[in-house]
């Protein structure tokens, strides 16, 4: 690595994924500038045949894997430790088993290596390395994924949500409902598969409040129409993803006349499902505005977003002393 480059490796472990990435920038570029590159994106996801994530599981997978993905990251970017100059990681939210991992590992190489240390704010993370790898510059971003479901945007020198779920993200609930049909974790994908093959529209309860969501309702009346026998499990999958699909892209499309903004990003693991993807690009055309969608390895949970937040975060003197690195499993948006 050249000597002009200040490089950052990213931790992530906030769920399922253990994810390793390395981000690196020019070293004479400013804080409000930062127009960095992604040397390495290693992804490693725990999975089930059946039933759904299980915390202690997923965080043995994560300490198995840990050094594994590290080393990977590292030969993929062709760098060694030594190169590397600041240790960043997913600080919160997320369930607390699994960033444990990541947070240790993060720790271990900072002490061990006498490097900075940078704990980032995954939410927000998910909105700048969309920022990074399109043309998107002043977005708002439908945020969704298994735990978490808003709608974010910078405004006013703070970053703000201006709509959330009630209850349980997203792709929590995918994830519930897949398990009652038998389809393992992730049920996400696995349900966009069988929706596609679905041809009848089965009425579900439809939950916008305000700017707020809300799928707990619409779990339990799907659970119940299924477990009456009454329905194919492609019409139920089709029918809950137009269903929920259209009421985020209407809170979506409401923060985006509220801020005045013309730029909707996706991110989050559910927001690789194509129809989802489809009716933002619908309604993105009708109101004139543009959608910005990353490629799969960055709307996932992934080590390179929290890398390049790290720098950005650094850049703009922000330091976690191994003595306040402590996680932050309920770390709200808007508290960053």
């Amino acid at each position: 690595m050249q000597k002009n480059q200040f490089v950052s490796l990213g931790i992530e472990s906030t769920a399922h994924t253990f994810g390793v990435g390395i981000a690196s920038v020019a070293t004479e570029t400013d804080n409000k500038k930062a127009k960095g590159k992604i040397l390495a994106n290693v992804i490693k996801q725990f999975t089930t045949k059946s039933g759904g994530i299980i915390p202690v599981q997923a965080a043995e997978h994560h300490v198995e894997i840990c050094d594994i993905a590290i080393a990977e990251a590292l030969a993929a970017a062709k760098l060694k430790i030594n190169d590397v100059d600041i240790i960043s990681f997913s600080q919160g939210p997320g369930i607390g088993h699994c960033l444990r991992v990541g947070a240790a590992a993060a720790r271990t190489l900072s002490l061990v290596h006498k490097k900075p240390l940078v704990g980032v704010n995954h939410c927000i993370s998910h909105l700048e390395i969309g920022r990074l790898l399109t043309d998107a510059k002043d977005p708002v971003l439908l945020y969704v994924s298994g735990a978490n479901t808003q709608v974010i945007a910078f405004e006013a020198g703070k970053y703000r949500i201006f709509g959330e779920t009630l209850d349980m993200g997203v792709g929590n609930m995918l994830d519930q409902f897949a398990r009652q049909i038998g389809i393992g974790f992730p049920g996400g994908p696995r349900i966009m598969n069988l929706a596609a093959a679905g041809k009848n529209y089965v009425e579900l309860p439809y939950v916008v409040k305000g700017m707020d969501v809300s799928f707990g309702g619409i779990l339990t009346n799907i659970i119940r129409k299924f477990e009456s026998g009454s329905y194919k499990k492609e019409d139920l999958c089709y029918s809950l993803q137009e269903t929920v699909f259209a009421m985020l892209v209407e809170v979506a499309e409401r923060a985006l006349a509220h801020t005045g903004k013309s730029e909707l990003l996706l991110g989050g693991g559910v927001a690789c499902n194509t129809r989802l993807q489809e009716m933002c690009r619908i309604m993105c055309r009708e109101r004139e505005a543009k959608l910005f969608v990353p490629e799969r390895q960055f709307l996932v949970d992934n080590g390179a977003q929290i890398a390049w937040q790290g720098v950005l975060d650094y850049l703009n003197g922000k330091r976690t002393p191994v003595e306040k690195s402590a996680i932050r499993p309920y770390w709200r948006t808007d508290e960053a």
